[in-house]
């Protein structure tokens, strides 16, 4: 009967997670569309990094809760879930055209943080605090040529729904708000679970939370695709990937140290293929095909059978 009360409780946990990301993408941009922030700084920020706030709560709540494998185990997931899954999933429906710059810089970039997240987790079994501020310098560079490249290209999107400045401020806090509560809820029900049905913590994290957690990205890459923003998509799951490992990981490593088990490195090599994956299948197309998308999920389907022998 137990197990029942935790299984609602991680649906309802993933519903509250996935409102309060909502919530929070629309307060956040529609206070920068107040001040005239650019739209592609929007896109490329706010909305990746909203889509990442349940990564992030997720993560520094169970840190914080002493339950270590979910912390790693749901960004490693979360991040291989994204590329092979969902960009899969979305290629299937329509082919998602890639900017130039993506290839060039933004998919190399995430290539590169996730070695250095791997060297840092195989190095020590930890990150400890020395390593967040590294990751939180990668971020912060990671940010200053996002707006560089704004500067640059000043595009107009679509225009954000006018809101008054108060209710802005509602969602925006109500979002971050629902997000904690979410994410909370998402932990305790995914830790309990496990230990009820035997399962390991790391195997719960890499899937259920991971894709629990992962669910805000799927539907706005979706949503992107069937409105002809195919564009959006990629980009959006290349800043939620940085994201997450720069600012989740980072900052959950600045207020205590993450353990990383040895059984999260051949995770998160996996997670570098996958980007390497998308990289080489993208490089002379500037285009992310349907067959791709099928190679993603079949590569997709290996990986869960491997995790769960």
């Amino acid at each position: 009967m137990m197990i029942l009360l935790w299984i609602v409780l991680l649906v309802v946990g993933f519903v509250i997670l996935i409102k309060g990301a909502d919530w929070f993408v629309d307060g956040a941009a529609g206070i920068a569309a107040k001040f005239k922030i650019p739209q592609l700084v929007i896109g490329l920020t706010i909305v990746a990094m909203g889509t990442s706030a349940p990564e992030a709560a997720v993560s520094i709540s169970s840190s914080l809760k002493g339950n270590a494998d979910i912390t790693i185990g749901n960004i490693v997931g979360s991040n291989l879930m994204n590329v092979l899954l969902i960009l899969g999933i979305t290629s299937i429906i329509v082919p998602l055209a890639v900017k130039r710059s993506t290839v060039r810089y933004e998919i190399p970039y995430m290539l590169l943080i996730t070695l250095v997240l791997l060297l840092f987790g195989f190095t020590g079994n930890r990150i400890v605090f020395w390593e967040g501020i590294v990751l939180w310098a990668l971020f912060i560079a990671y940010l200053a040529y996002l707006f560089i490249m704004a500067k640059r290209n000043r595009e107009e999107g679509d225009e954000i729904k006018v809101r008054p400045v108060w209710l802005l401020l509602i969602m925006l806090v109500g979002g971050i708000a629902l997000v904690i509560i979410g994410s909370n809820f998402l932990v305790d029900a995914a830790s309990a679970i496990a230990a009820a049905l035997g399962m390991s913590e790391r195997f719960i994290a890499l899937t259920i939370v991971a894709f629990g957690t992962s669910l805000p990205e799927l539907v706005t890459s979706i949503t992107a695709a069937r409105k002809n923003e195919a564009d959006l998509a990629i980009g959006n799951i290349v800043g939620s990937n940085v994201f997450n490992i720069l600012f989740v990981v980072g900052t959950t490593a600045l207020i205590t140290p993450v353990a990383f088990a040895q059984e999260f490195a051949l995770d998160t090599v996996f997670v570098f293929l996958s980007g390497l994956l998308l990289w080489l299948c993208v490089f002379k197309t500037k285009e992310l095909r349907r067959w791709a998308g099928i190679i993603m999920l079949v590569c997709y389907a290996a990986y869960f059978i491997y995790i769960t022998v």
